[in-house]
């Protein structure tokens, strides 16, 4: 479902969707209220949406869908960036953020990406969670479990390299993205590296 106010950027998205093998755009509109009408009567897999729209936000638009189905999967498209806007977005629970000068072939990998549970993150994205998001110091053992999982191990592979439970490594990596205000392993990577907390070996 495409969620844009200006009609020719909303065609222009539509057209890119409904040219791809895999997808097709289900329904669009220019109206937050309306989105999240349209979002129960259709439920798409994805959504793309703008955060400055008439009457109800994109934001707000945002927190009323999740409310209601907190499986939804929504990629904000906006022509602003701005740490607060990036910021109150994923905190609202959309599950990436794109601004609108995007390549049309990064755009559809990246709704591929969110279908499949990923959550891609722009370098500048990524740039703006890190200036909004006080540094955290994380503990020697968050340090490490963070280290292992910018390196792809799973709970129960870093439980077993470290000789603990997975439950107390799934209480470390819940700890370790609290402190970096993520929701997940690949934000929680992407601040990480940009914060320079943790690098390429």
């Amino acid at each position: 479902m495409i969620v844009e106010d200006h009609f020719v950027v909303r065609v222009g998205l539509a057209a890119i969707i409904n040219s791809q093998p895999d997808m097709v755009n289900v329904a669009e509109t220019g109206s937050g209220r309306q989105a999240v009408e349209l979002f129960e009567k259709h439920q798409p897999d994805v959504t793309l949406m703008d955060l400055r729209l008439p009457g109800l936000s994109g934001i707000e638009a945002i927190t009323a869908i999740l409310g209601k189905f907190s499986r939804a999967r929504i990629i904000v498209l906006s022509s602003f960036g701005g740490t607060e806007n990036v910021f109150r977005a994923f905190q609202a629970g959309a599950r990436s953020y794109f601004l609108k000068d995007v390549k049309g072939r990064e755009l559809v990998d990246a709704i591929r990406a969110v279908h499949a549970g990923q959550r891609p993150l722009p370098q500048e994205i990524a740039s703006c969670l890190a200036e909004r998001i006080p540094r955290p110091e994380l503990s020697p053992r968050e340090l490490e479990i963070l280290k292992l999982i910018s390196n792809g191990e799973s709970n129960k592979e870093i439980a077993g390299r470290l000789a603990i439970s997975e439950g107390t490594v799934r209480v470390h990596a819940s700890n370790v993205f609290s402190k970096l205000g993520c929701s997940d392993r690949a934000q929680a990577v992407a601040v990480a590296f940009h914060r320079g907390i943790i690098s390429i070996e």
